[in-house]
């Protein structure tokens, strides 16, 4: 299940970026290779992030470690698609060594930028105890504020719901609690 959530999360990310990288309005979009190469090494971060995106995924690309270079670049100034994609990188291994608690660090700085991909996403990181010890209290509190910004589908929703499943009456008191406190801090 947990694998099966994480590609559905991911391909949706796939398309956003597809769509951000095909847009007349990105200044990319209309640019070659050499081109955004060139913003990206001057520290354009929406290069940087374009530059990884056309190496992994571009026409004759699939160069994965040229992509984590480059969406390391962007994401270190707080891009965060490129903090979402190299924490995917770090949880499947594409271009990086295989590393849970790097993509945790990834999908932290996502969720904590109020982004419901990247919260839905350490949610998943707490249920399934990737990368970081196993917590139902974070996994309910992360998700829950992953549905409130946004990320509501069915299986947002009942990820939150098994998350909530899992813990006594108390704890899930203190799980609402704390995805309240998270969700006015990272909206």
């Amino acid at each position: 299940m947990q694998k099966t959530t994480f590609y559905k999360r991911f391909v949706g990310l796939f398309v956003i970026s597809l769509c951000l990288l095909h847009s007349v309005n990105s200044a990319c979009a209309s640019q070659d290779l050499s081109d955004i190469r060139k913003l990206a090494e001057q520290g354009d971060s929406n290069a940087q992030y374009h530059l990884g995106l056309k190496y992994a995924y571009g026409p004759n690309a699939e160069d994965y470690q040229q992509a984590a270079f480059w969406y390391r670049k962007a994401a270190e100034q707080g891009d965060v698609t490129a903090q979402l994609s190299l924490g995917y990188f770090y949880d499947t291994g594409k271009g990086v060594g295989m590393d849970a608690k790097q993509a945790v660090v990834w999908y932290r700085k996502a969720a904590e930028q109020g982004d419901a991909i990247g919260q839905q996403a350490l949610g998943e990181m707490y249920l399934a105890g990737k990368g970081v010890p196993q917590d139902n209290i974070q996994a309910y509190a992360w998700l829950s504020v992953a549905v409130a910004n946004g990320k509501s589908s069915s299986e947002s929703i009942d990820l939150r719901d098994l998350a909530a499943k899992k813990l006594t009456k108390q704890k899930l008191e203190a799980a609402q609690k704390l995805a309240g406190e998270y969700f006015e801090k990272y909206k």
